[in-house]
């Protein structure tokens, strides 16, 4: 008897660009991935948060740019030049911004099927896994499947360097 899945589980199934970080595989869906580029020069922001690399030109647009492994708490690394920058786009406060998020190297973009996705494991209160949409299971490896709203929404609003939605406006 085939077990049936929950509506938000079917939602999970898709395409992802798979990305490495920290020695981990990672997931985001690729319709939020606008482009790969490589690692150019970032102006820093004075003020930002910690986990804020600083900003990027990238055609006339002002993009921020997050560090993904200080973001997750993890350890600093030295760029490489298979470091780049995956520019999302993302809602926050109802408006599109253009984000980057630089990680360790871009893998593949796989086609991953519900069937091999999992809920993320419960680790208590003390851990918070919104962020994750799910655990899949790809050739004997599993890649943590990103929600990139959830991680990048997470920003303190007053530390956000300002950016401009689609339509012009900074938020």
């Amino acid at each position: 008897m085939m077990e049936s899945q929950s509506p938000e589980r079917e939602k999970r199934g898709g395409m992802y660009l798979t990305f490495k970080l920290a020695g981990e595989e990672y997931g985001l869906e690729i319709l939020k991935v606008r482009e790969i580029i490589g690692l150019i020069d970032i102006t820093h922001v004075p003020g930002s948060a910690e986990y804020i690399r600083g900003v990027i030109n990238l055609r006339g647009k002002v993009i921020p740019v997050v560090d993904l492994r200080n973001k997750f708490g993890m350890a600093t690394a030295v760029d490489t030049d298979q470091t780049c920058i995956i520019v999302t786009e993302i809602t926050i406060a109802d408006s599109n911004v253009m984000i980057g998020i630089a990680v360790d190297a871009v893998s593949e973009v796989l086609d991953i099927k519900d069937k091999v996705i999992e809920d993320p494991p419960r680790f208590g209160g003390d851990l918070d896994t919104r962020f994750i949409l799910g655990m899949a299971r790809i050739r004997d490896q599993i890649k943590i499947l990103l929600d990139i709203d959830m991680v990048l929404n997470t920003f303190e609003e007053d530390k956000m360097p300002k950016v401009e939605d689609e339509t012009g406006v900074l938020n």
